[in-house]
């Protein structure tokens, strides 16, 4: 009797362990409450039935195109250019393995109590991150402009201010990072807005002014100097400028340096005759720098002189004479590296 009693309880044994496995593998392809990949809820599919939801809410929304708008304006990147992929047997897979963790017997009490697995699963989404890039790259093409920096335009009459100009720029890096994440978001809208970031000009127009305190041009057909300050005509000078063969040297220059009555180094040339190459002391009859000396380039500059009959004429031998009064007031206004242009 005892031993019919002990095969009775090893065949109810036999027969609960013998069902719990049958029930198990019933349920192999059969994926857990409360499993979702990327949002999308799965349990208690089949995995069959997951391969086709995934088709349908997972990958075909993820082939339609990406848009980017900047300003009003639209790019298209498309997912095959993208080359967008999702592995869809890959999510199927990781589904089942998550569902049959643990044992047969945690399985069946995790079925009979209906506690959901809780489990939410990243599609395996993948694209090219060269294409993405190459494509943020063209975006930030169409749109990037470099600031322009005020600057100065001169001629013989006078200066003109060219207004400085903010430029504009798009983070290429950020865009790229944002198409990133938007390209594996099977439920987004696929739109991305950017915005552009401004550059401002290194020199704007209310610095120009600054940057040059002192300005003086020449005009050589109008035997005319003009001294600005700050941009602003100040005053106008009757000069004299070089002569045929001597002609003063037209360009942009800067003052070199200044004298008071400078000694005059006479140029070994031939116009110089018996006084080439000697040293005339300053404020003598026989120099012709008169009161004041700006230099300018290679021997020329602006002085003095006490023929004011050639003034309005070519008559010095590259040096722009001024009287000695206008010569004396210039040379107080004026400092050392102040443009000059002779044209």
């Amino acid at each position: 009797m005892r031993a019919a009693i002990i095969s009775l309880s090893t065949l109810v044994v036999f027969l609960t362990a013998g069902g719990i496995t049958a029930y198990d593998a019933s349920r192999d392809d059969l994926i857990a409450t409360g499993v979702t990949v990327g949002g999308i809820d799965i349990g208690g599919l089949r995995a069959g039935e997951v391969r086709v939801l995934l088709d349908r809410r997972l990958a075909r929304p993820l082939e339609r195109p990406m848009s980017v708008e900047v300003e009003g304006r639209r790019f298209s990147l498309p997912a095959r250019r993208a080359r967008v992929t999702v592995d869809v047997e890959a999510s199927v897979q990781d589904a089942l393995a998550k569902s049959r963790q643990g044992g047969p017997l945690s399985r069946l009490a995790r079925d009979l109590s209906k506690e959901p697995l809780g489990a939410d699963l990243s599609p395996r989404v993948t694209h090219s991150r060269g294409a993405v890039r190459s494509f943020a790259r063209r975006v930030k093409r169409a749109f990037d402009r470099p600031a322009r920096d005020a600057r100065l335009r001169y001629s013989a009459t006078g200066l003109r201010r060219v207004r400085s100009k903010a430029g504009a720029t798009l983070s290429a890096r950020r865009l790229e990072r944002r198409l990133s994440t938007e390209l594996a978001l099977p439920d987004g809208d696929r739109r991305v807005t950017a915005r552009l970031k401004t550059v401002e000009p290194k020199v704007s127009t209310r610095e120009l002014a600054a940057r040059y305190p002192t300005f003086i041009t020449v005009d050589r057909k109008r035997f005319e100097l003009r001294f600005f300050q700050k941009l602003r005509l100040v005053k106008k000078y009757r000069i004299a400028v070089g002569k045929v063969g001597l002609e003063t040297p037209a360009g942009l220059y800067n003052v070199q340096n200044k004298a008071i009555d400078p000694a005059w180094s006479v140029p070994d040339r031939e116009w110089a005759g018996d006084l080439a190459g000697k040293v005339i002391p300053g404020a003598t009859p026989e120099n012709p720098i008169k009161a004041r000396w700006m230099g300018i380039y290679a021997g020329a500059g602006i002085h003095g002189t006490d023929d004011t009959a050639s003034l309005g004429t070519n008559a010095s031998h590259g040096c722009i004479r001024m009287s000695i009064p206008a010569v004396k007031q210039l040379y107080r206004s004026v400092e050392v590296e102040t443009p000059v242009f002779i044209a």
